[in-house]
């Protein structure tokens, strides 16, 4: 096909638009008084905001120092290690009857804080597997980090306070969308051919499996040291666990753009880790999940109990 070839020229304009509407998605269920709630007991968000900001980049940092992994994975996963927590993650928390507004406060101080400190994490643990002479694009990166994170997110606040009725069915839409177009980016990479997991072998499987689980091990840590109650605990875990791998995908479309017939391994690398590692964030999920809807009891705003 022949927008499989031309696919490098859309590849950046694909991850826009993806990040864009997952933000109008997640923005559209958020309300001031969200952030408010949490105000009152701020140990959860203390917490999240420890484990991703601290605990995960230095579980990365000692994963990418000890694991057998060339420099293009070893990047890709200290990028998903510098993003913030995902949208998704607030899905999961639902599904799971876990402490939502917790999740979507997590979640909407994350993504405002990365826009100073993912280029910071990003200079830090990607650097070493850069060659000598590459420099950070920190501004470009924060750049987008406030036009297509930011900017959406408020947005979608404005739309659903407008049309609080229909700001679910808004949202759903969104993050619809913005699947289908993870989508296009995953047929397109391996339709050009530069998405092959037989080039990383077994090792590179381990090592993005291996990742996933440090990660949930550091929000696992942080909500036992913290004597949450159980709802919030699955909020602080699942928001470590699934990183916004929407903005990892477009830093590796702006800082590695594709383009047809060059060969990219760190893009690549970055490419394979950040698709690979939402699969396994996903898995990951499903048992602690589980475990709090058999034993936990649904969390409910206070004006609902």
């Amino acid at each position: 096909m022949e927008w499989l070839q031309r696919y490098p020229e859309f590849e950046y304009p694909i991850a826009s638009t993806q990040l864009v509407l997952a933000m109008l998605g997640m923005g559209a269920l958020l309300h001031p008084a969200d952030f408010r709630r949490v105000v009152r007991d701020p140990r959860g968000v203390a917490l999240g905001l420890a484990a991703q900001i601290v605990g995960v980049p230095v579980m990365a940092g000692v994963l990418g120092g000890l694991l057998p992994i060339e420099a293009g994975l070893a990047a890709g996963l200290a990028l998903v290690a510098s993003v913030p927590g995902g949208t998704m993650s607030n899905v999961i928390t639902h599904l799971g009857r876990g402490n939502i507004v917790l999740s979507i406060s997590i979640t909407a101080l994350t993504t405002v804080a990365c826009l100073v400190i993912t280029p910071i994490l990003l200079r830090v643990l990607v650097g070493a597997h850069l060659p000598p002479d590459f420099s950070m694009p920190a501004g470009k990166v924060a750049g987008e980090v406030a036009l297509f994170l930011l900017l959406p997110l408020a947005i979608g606040m404005g739309v659903g306070a407008r049309f609080r009725e229909r700001r679910e069915v808004f949202s759903r839409w969104c993050i619809r969308g913005s699947l289908f177009a993870i989508g296009l980016m995953v047929v397109g990479a391996a339709g050009s051919g530069r998405l092959d997991p037989q080039s990383y072998g077994a090792v590179g499987l381990v090592a993005v499996l291996a990742s996933t689980l440090a990660f949930q091990a550091v929000g696992y840590l942080a909500t036992r040291a913290g004597g949450l109650p159980s709802a919030d605990r699955l909020a602080v875990l699942i928001e470590v666990t699934v990183r916004n791998t929407n903005l990892a995908l477009l830093i590796k479309a702006s800082v590695f753009p594709a383009r047809a017939g060059e060969a990219d391994p760190i893009g690549d690398g970055m490419l394979f880790a950040s698709l690979l590692y939402g699969a396994f964030a996903l898995l990951a999920a499903i048992p602690p999940v589980l475990w709090h809807r058999r034993r936990g009891t649904a969390w409910l705003p206070e004006e609902l109990r």
